[in-house]
């Protein structure tokens, strides 16, 4: 910290608290009410006002698992989300489903589809009735480590605060806020790809049209390309198209070029998409999300940890990041309370270790989709009853469930039902 800085600091106004959390999406709201619950002065320190927009709409049932954790479960079972009981996968004139109530692992089998702007404002609104103290429009501008965590605070009036806590959790998301300050980032080992997204009224009249589950449509002649269409309860959609940016028709690498025809020309290259979403309207301008996989050379230390994507981000593909994000969320407050009561925690063993294994195998199943082995398997038209529901378990989101073979061995084990499948 620089000798101005430094005067600049020590004459702002302070607040002392046990843990400080950068950004108030799912991870961060959820870990401070679950902090909050077991008598911790916790602080969210928010840049942006809620409600916000926020891509990654399709929840997994193991989130409701968290959610109820932090005694947020009735608040979001009474918003009037679009109930959500699976996925469906279509490709050429294939087309499979998986339904999240029948899978190996227990635990709840349905969830929601969510406008994350309402969605995540739930959240944070339940972690202050409970209260916790959110504090919008305040951005984190340098962090201290050198003895107890500080960090230097502004708000919208140009205003500095000092927060001076014993630990730190980011769940800045995409923001990565520590990742940046701290010189965490790494190169993703998953290729860089782009996606464009919009929020359309869908005008679905196909009744066929399942709203309960998403719908993961593969391009016809390109298996690396692959589109999202997540129903809202209102008859609304979330509809993308991800791939990488050369495949992108119309994509320019400086992202100035007309993104709603960029969607709309992807959209019609899939015919069952053209079709289903003939009388679709735009609502409004598209948005882009370029390299987004993201990696950190550390997770956690006795000081901070990285939650949800502000640690990794694989891909959008089977809807994992919420999950990740609230599962590292209940993953890390176990642990830091613990050493705020006083034992000695190993950050390695107790947190990014048993995280990184769900991570792991999802990683697998991305991996597996893109080379295109995934999704001979999803569209094997002859599935053993048990390997599905084992893997069905991990696309709702129970990838940590080690008892799942598919989770123990995820590798090997998906590489012997792709072989089968092949022959």
């Amino acid at each position: 910290m620089s000798t101005d800085n430094a005067v600049q600091y020590e004459s702002a106004p302070s607040l002392n608290v046990d843990v400080a959390i950068i950004g108030a999406g799912p991870s961060g709201s959820i870990a401070a009410s679950l902090l909050h619950a077991q008598g911790k002065r916790v602080v969210v320190l928010e840049k942006q006002h809620f409600p916000r927009f926020s891509i990654g709409e399709s929840l997994l049932p193991c989130c409701m698992t968290v959610i109820e954790q932090a005694n947020m479960q009735n608040a979001v079972e009474q918003a009037g989300f679009q109930f959500k009981n699976g996925a469906a996968f279509k490709y050429q004139d294939k087309y499979t489903q998986f339904d999240f109530t029948d899978k190996f692992t227990p635990g709840p089998g349905t969830t929601f589809q969510v406008e994350r702007a309402t969605f995540d404002k739930l959240l944070a609104d339940e972690a202050v009735k409970q209260g916790v103290d959110i504090r919008y429009g305040h951005s984190v501008e340098s962090i201290d480590l050198d003895a107890e965590p500080r960090l230097t605070v502004t708000n919208e009036k140009n205003q500095t605060l000092k927060v001076n806590a014993k630990f730190i959790l980011d769940a800045s998301g995409f923001g990565r806020v520590l990742p940046r300050l701290l010189d965490l980032e790494k190169p993703s080992t998953l290729p860089s790809r782009s996606a464009v997204f919009n929020h359309i009224k869908d005008n679905i009249s196909d009744t066929s049209f399942d709203r309960d589950k998403i719908l993961i449509s593969v391009h016809p002649d390109n298996q690396d390309i692959w589109y999202w269409l997540i129903p809202f309860s209102d008859g609304r959609c979330s509809v993308g198209v991800v791939g990488k940016e050369q495949q992108l028709q119309g994509l320019t690498s400086d992202g100035n070029c007309d993104l709603n025809n960029v969607l709309t020309t992807m959209i019609n290259q899939e015919p069952g998409l053209e079709k289903l979403l003939a009388n679709a309207e735009l609502i409004n301008e598209s948005g882009l999300l370029k390299g987004y996989s993201a990696n950190v050379t550390t997770l956690a230390t006795n000081k901070f940890a990285l939650l949800g994507n502000a640690g990794e981000f694989l891909d959008p593909v089977f809807s994992s990041g919420v999950t990740i994000a609230m599962q590292s969320a209940s993953m890390a407050t176990k642990a830091l309370v613990k050493q705020l009561d006083g034992q000695h925690i190993d950050w390695q063993k107790e947190y990014s270790v048993p995280l990184m294994k769900g991570v792991d195998t999802f990683r697998t199943y991305v991996e597996a989709w893109y080379d295109c082995r995934f999704q001979d398997a999803i569209f094997f038209d002859d599935p053993d009853p048990k390997v599905k529901q084992m893997i069905c378990s991990i696309l709702a989101g129970y990838a940590w469930d080690e008892n799942n073979p598919f989770v123990s061995e995820s590798k090997r084990r998906l590489n012997m039902v792709v072989e089968l499948c092949r022959s």
